[in-house]
């Protein structure tokens, strides 16, 4: 197991604490082998082995166990009755009911709970419902560039991020060297199990080729504003009927399975968040390049993809700045701070510094300002705005 302290050491501090710790995020993000790291750490702090009992719930192992009564009932028949006994529930979302079990853990036992868990069962605004606020969740994402260059064990470099840019962050595809076909076929079947066994199994999806096109086409549109009509016409034009009520749907179904992230807008002038005209963005890179496969063409729209996840990571609220009719990339919040960014891939015609650095400069107000690019430039600050690959934002600790 390769060490990953962005997340290990924020879970740390829970330790026997009177709440259930959550860790969801999408399928083979690092979620289970994280827990495994927590119950390597209790181990570690003395606790017998015998106090400690995991259940990876994706095994046919304990097929007959899956509702809560019967789950309940096994986990009992495991608690010691020397001290407190840790509980470890993996894809605990496997479990009919799965959060009356859990709730009854915590008032039956002596026990500190810790479960992973990958579809819509496990956001936090259905937890809040299922766990009556006896919980603290941790959204575990996919490798971030730093945990990227540490499982390769490689140097910072432009060089290395554009092999980040292309193979993306699931772990599974840096524990050796593959080959990008290689890496990309790993990578369509953790795609091909989040849709199938997240979506279409558990939602009865009967039209999985149409639910399979809105994906392709939210995929090759990450960062452009498009609407619910304008799926439903690109379908049409294929001689697929749907109507705007389904496609929302199913973009929350895919929403909830992590595979997709929804970016609001924000009125920077009015300061109010804006209902229309959001932008999606995929929770890896490398989803993207197993369905539509690597084109040169899309670097864009994945750098920009890349630095949302990082705000993301960074535990920032991330929206599109409006500021009257033009865009800004992005605006992330965090306890009260924020930050603008505008992201340019490269910067070749006497306009684009104009449009890139005006945007900002239209800002009124104080806050960090950054644009991002991955050309060669001479590093400074223009009128207060900072610039700086993108590459080394993403590994800077300065915001």
């Amino acid at each position: 197991m390769i060490y990953r302290p962005l997340y290990v050491e924020k879970i740390l501090p829970y330790i026997d604490a009177p709440f259930i710790k959550v860790l969801s995020g999408v399928r083979r993000s690092g979620k289970s082998t994280i827990m495994k790291m927590i119950a390597e750490e209790i181990k570690k702090r003395g606790v017998p082995s015998q106090n400690i009992i995991e259940y990876n719930l994706d095994s046919l192992q304990y097929e007959d166990i899956k509702d809560a009564k019967r789950f309940y009932e096994e986990v009992k028949s495991r608690i010691t009755p020397n001290g407190k006994t840790y509980i470890f529930l993996d894809e605990i979302q496997e479990v009919n009911d799965w959060e009356k079990a859990v709730n009854s853990f915590m008032t039956d036992f002596n026990a500190d709970i810790y479960v992973t868990g990958s579809n819509s069962r496990m956001l936090s605004h259905e937890i809040s419902t299922y766990l009556t606020g006896r919980y603290i969740s941790f959204r575990i994402y996919p490798l971030s560039f730093a945990e990227y260059l540490m499982f390769n064990k490689t140097e910072a470099s432009h060089e290395a991020f554009f092999r980040f840019l292309r193979f993306g962050g699931f772990p599974a595809i840096h524990l050796r060297e593959y080959k990008q076909d290689e890496a990309y076929a790993i990578v369509r079947d953790i795609y091909h199990s989040i849709i199938f066994t997240d979506i279409v199994k558990r939602s009865q999806i009967r039209k999985t080729d149409q639910l399979e096109r809105i994906v392709r086409f939210v995929f090759d549109n990450v960062g452009r504003t498009f609407s619910a009509a304008s799926i439903a016409k690109y379908l049409k034009n294929e001689r697929r009927t749907i109507d705007n009520e389904t496609v929302y749907d199913y973009l929350a179904k895919l929403e909830n399975a992590f595979i997709i992230h929804r970016c609001s807008r924000y009125d920077i002038t009015g300061k109010e968040l804006l209902k229309t005209q959001e932008k999606f963005y995929v929770s890896d890179a490398a989803l993207r390049y197993s369905v539509l496969g690597y084109s040169p063409d899309s670097i864009a729209a994945m750098l920009e993809n890349i630095v949302y996840l990082e705000l993301l990571r960074r535990g920032y609220d991330v929206y599109i700045g409006k500021v009257g009719n033009a865009e800004i990339d992005f605006v992330a919040a965090k306890q009260g701070n924020k930050i603008y960014i505008q992201i340019a891939q490269r910067i070749e015609h006497a306009e684009t510094p104009e449009r890139e650095y005006g945007r900002l400069l239209n800002i009124a107000d104080n806050y960090p300002k950054y644009v991002l690019r991955t050309d060669a430039f001479a590093c400074g600050n223009h009128k207060g705005i900072k610039t700086m690959h993108a590459a080394d934002f993403l590994l800077s600790k300065e915001y």
